[in-house]
């Protein structure tokens, strides 16, 4: 039996990023069931909506910083996730925004959030975001860093990406990238040297 979800239609489009501090390729990406690198596995994941809608709230432009901190083994549950708003969104969007990435609006992240066991209270930032393409920078004043660089390909044209294979979140088609981070947001101690990452088109729907 469906789950009813007390939410309006939604969808939304863009890129989505992330680096953890897994080497590559990080274990839990392809399955949750599998053992992360490190005792925790500890990450983001970036979001940039390049058109969306919640209802008839427009979330075109808007980004997404979710940083989370997991067992070994992802799919054990009981992660920590804290979610940072948009300081551009006006107070319709953010509401919009934290319903979606709490799982409360159906779509994929109704079935992550079902792994999470603590959420922090969301922040409100100003972002920084460079995208050149195969090259991608996110930095929040005093808070947090990264940047993730397109890991060599076949031939200079060509990028390396993992396909055919199903990922609640991501798009069909993952470029395989390397990332380090720096975060001093409490408790997430995250901080990483060319380790797994990699980005995608999105597109989500709910509820």
């Amino acid at each position: 039996m469906s789950e009813i979800y007390n939410s309006p239609k939604w969808w939304g489009k863009g890129l989505l990023f992330e680096n953890c501090n897994c080497q590559m390729i990080c274990p839990a990406h392809l399955s949750f069931k599998q053992s992360c690198t490190l005792e925790r596995c500890l990450g983001y994941w970036g979001i940039r909506f390049d058109e969306g809608a919640y209802d008839d709230v427009r979330l075109d432009g808007l980004m997404v910083l979710i940083l989370w901190d997991s067992p070994q083994r992802m799919y054990d549950g009981n992660w920590t996730e804290g979610i940072y708003l948009d300081e551009k969104a006006d107070a319709a969007q953010r509401q919009a925004l934290e319903t979606i990435f709490r799982g409360s609006a159906g779509g994929p992240w109704a079935i992550l959030s079902k792994f999470v066991g603590t959420w922090l209270d969301t922040q409100v930032v100003a972002f920084r975001f460079t995208d050149e393409g195969r090259k991608k920078q996110l930095s929040v004043d005093g808070l947090f860093e990264t940047k993730i660089e397109t890991l060599r390909g076949p031939t200079p044209e060509a990028d390396p990406t993992l396909t055919n294979l199903y990922n609640t979140i991501h798009g069909p088609v993952h470029v395989l990238a390397k990332g380090s981070s720096r975060c001093s947001a409490a408790p997430f101690a995250l901080a990483t040297d060319s380790t797994h990452s990699l980005y995608s088109t999105f597109s989500w729907e709910g509820p």
